[in-house]
């Protein structure tokens, strides 16, 4: 069967991203942009926080018709001379700036948006400064490592009612928008999903380091709130500013687990360790989360973070009474369904929900030693999603970011701040379980910032808040 998908045969599967579909193209199989009426309309953008995931976003962006990047803001002189070297190169001609706010105070006519890329521990503070500064953010997650400062954050999008989309960046990507919206969600193919799997497993690694003589100053360093460069590079592995593998990586995961059941958790058990680096964040967690859902039945999902062992790389699994489904942002790791036995897909094939399966059926091999469970007689061969994304990851999610900035409408996102407060609330609670040795109970009301909440400028302006 033909596996390419044209814009036509997949809105007629796609009904879920209709709506948006007409104004960019992040599905059809060539890189031309649809832009219709003010759509199209140029965006400029400032960057805050130009490290890894920063380049990346830029790098996204850049390749967004009608966005350029006017302005970037680094403490790290050599990121700042990188940025404005590299950007150059791609026919933006950007300023630099060391702190934030002088950068929105010099630039406030020439930006419309910010891209935020900076520690999570800073997420807050930036976003709630920008918001309130008249530009729509689009910020890397996790929100914060701190749940009083993503509330903030949520407060901040309500009062000023401009678009803050979080960087869940898997709520915009065309597979998995199939994969949960039509395969599972929609056209059932999986049965009830009973439980889910998902992993991102990295080999051994040593603290980053870089030569002396590109160092920040330490006197701009403790300005900015570090005590050396080896907080600043690895920032992720200390409570001040990070909250370790299983937010920096269990975020993406996690929160497809609230997307394909459509509720909040009850309760996460989680165990893990830094017994392998001896860092301050534990560099292994495998955590257990039951979900509850509107039917009223239990599902569980289990997550594993590990970062001593690259063994299967990171993926989602999502097993269900008929079928199963195994996903991953690389396509390679993942985009394929396999039906349980005796259930017949093939009009699944026909509605172009799935691709024909791309190898006969193989028998299962029979062995003296184990018993073979009878109604398992032959292992199915995978049925590919049609759908696939031909941009960088990130790409989607912040066309969907400047489509809702054009329009002048949050709620086009396809990851606002109070969707992703949900999933920091889980995810946070498997460090808790973890450092308690403790199941965590959730109440439902813990997943939502209340809508009578307040907002308190010393949380948003930075003042850290004292640890339980």
């Amino acid at each position: 069967m033909n596996t390419t998908v044209n814009r036509r045969s997949f809105l007629k599967t796609t009904a879920a991203t209709a709506a948006i579909l007409p104004t960019f193209n992040i599905l059809a199989n060539d890189d031309k942009a649809i832009t219709i009426g003010p759509d199209d309309a140029q965006v400029n953008v400032g960057v805050i926080g130009y490290g890894a995931e920063g380049e990346i976003l830029t790098d996204a962006t850049v390749k967004i018709p009608g966005i350029r990047i006017k302005a970037v803001c680094d403490i790290w002189p050599y990121r700042r001379k990188m940025a404005k070297g590299r950007l150059k190169s791609l026919g933006h001609d950007v300023n630099v700036y060391e702190d934030y706010r002088e950068m929105l105070d010099k630039e406030d006519k020439n930006i419309d948006a910010v891209i935020i890329a900076t520690p999570d521990w800073m997420h807050a503070e930036h976003a709630c400064y920008c918001l309130r500064h008249g530009k729509p953010v689009y910020c890397e997650k996790e929100m914060s490592n701190q749940l009083v400062r993503a509330r903030e954050m949520v407060l901040a999008a309500r009062e000023t009612g401009l678009p803050l989309q979080i960087g869940h960046q898997r709520r915009s990507n065309p597979r998995y928008m199939h994969a949960i919206n039509n395969v599972m969600r929609g056209n059932n193919v999986l049965g009830r999903i009973t439980h889910a799997y998902a992993q991102w497993n990295r080999s051994v690694a040593p603290f980053i380091t870089v030569k002396p003589k590109i160092h920040i100053p330490i006197e701009t360093l403790q300005k900015y709130g570090y005590e050396n460069m080896e907080q600043f590079l690895n920032w992720r592995w200390f409570a001040k500013y990070g909250g370790g593998p299983m937010v920096d990586l269990g975020s993406h995961q996690i929160d497809l687990f609230f997307w394909v059941w459509d509720c909040a958790p009850v309760s996460v058990t989680a165990i893990g360790g830094n017994d392998y680096y001896n860092r301050q964040m534990n560099d292994n967690v495998m955590a257990i989360y039951e979900f509850k859902t509107k039917e009223g039945v239990i599902n569980r999902a289990f997550y594993q973070v590990l970062t001593t062992s690259s063994r299967g790389g990171f993926y989602e699994q999502f097993m269900g009474e008929n079928g199963y489904l195994t996903l991953s942002e690389i396509a390679a790791r993942g985009n394929t369904a396999a039906p349980e036995p005796g259930n017949d897909w093939n009009k699944f094939v026909k509605m172009g929900i799935l691709n024909e399966a791309k190898a006969p059926v193989a028998m299962q091999e029979r062995s003296s030693n184990v018993a073979l469970d009878s109604r398992v007689t032959k292992a199915a061969a995978g049925m590919p999603l049609p759908v696939d994304l031909l941009k960088p990851a990130h790409m989607p999610h912040l066309e969907n970011f400047f489509l809702a900035v054009r329009r002048k409408n949050p709620k086009l996102l396809n990851c606002d701040a109070e969707l992703a407060y949900e999933s920091a609330v889980a995810v946070l609670a498997a460090n808790r379980s973890v450092a308690s040795r403790q199941t965590v109970y959730f109440k439902p009301e813990e997943f939502k910032v209340p809508a009578d909440a307040k907002h308190d400028p010393a949380k948003a302006a930075g003042e850290q808040p004292k640890q339980a």
